[in-house]
């Protein structure tokens, strides 16, 4: 498959990943569990069924980027207490991706996650890919003081603190609708396309550069 504009991508100093459903292809099933773990979670915590927690994860994660921030505003939780229990979950679904940690390291630039989840959690999926060793920082959503995207707030402060010229970026993301920030920045923006209906909202803009099924082996296209 052809790349369009691959020279400007290899041209790139920096490269920008979201986590979950991005490293690692959603069929692995690691999202199903931390959803589980979510309801389970506000079950727990705010005393009612899992219907009804379900029907309060949901609105609060559309309405407020994350269920986190949702509950945060309206119930004043422990970030921590919840981060850390959704993501106590079975990561053995994750395989070591060769192709993946070869073309990180063929490609000539910096390399961040960035992610509205939290440092531990993607420290186990790096370790379990087998590419850690490949990104300078790991910007998460405690480092985002909890404001999550596609809110413009933590873009801001990641390129700050990192000292990115937006322009000189690539943002890769599986859920559409956090690339429109990083569009206009000036970043190039980089659509892990699944078939989850809430991480296709905004696919049809014309924010999106390039739409990838499989981001190892378009990877290594563009890092060869």
């Amino acid at each position: 498959m052809e790349i369009k504009n691959i020279k400007k991508l290899q041209q790139a100093n920096n490269w920008i990943f979201d986590l979950d459903n991005t490293l690692y292809p959603a069929t692995c099933g690691l999202f199903p569990q931390i959803s589980k773990k979510i309801g389970e979670f506000i079950c727990n915590y705010l005393d009612v069924g899992y219907a009804e927690a379900k029907d309060i994860q949901y609105k609060y994660f559309k309405n407020h980027g994350t269920t986190l921030n949702g509950l945060m505003l309206h119930h004043d939780i422990d970030p921590k207490l919840f981060l850390d229990y959704v993501h106590d979950i079975d990561y053995s679904p994750i395989d070591v991706d060769e192709i993946l940690n070869n073309a990180l390291e063929n490609l000539t630039a910096r390399k961040y996650i960035f992610t509205n989840g939290s440092v531990s959690h993607a420290d186990r999926v790096l370790d379990k890919l087998g590419i850690a060793h490949h990104f300078t920082e790991i910007f998460d959503i405690v480092a985002a003081d909890y404001i999550p995207k596609p809110q413009a707030a933590p873009y801001e402060k990641f390129i700050t603190i990192n000292d990115i010229d937006p322009k000189t970026a690539v943002m890769v993301e599986d859920m559409a609708k956090n690339l429109n920030q990083p569009a206009r920045m000036g970043m190039q923006t980089i659509w892990i396309k699944t078939d989850i209906e809430w991480a296709r909202e905004g696919c049809d803009d014309v924010h999106i550069d390039h739409v990838v099924d499989d981001i190892s082996s378009w990877l290594a296209q563009v890092a060869r």
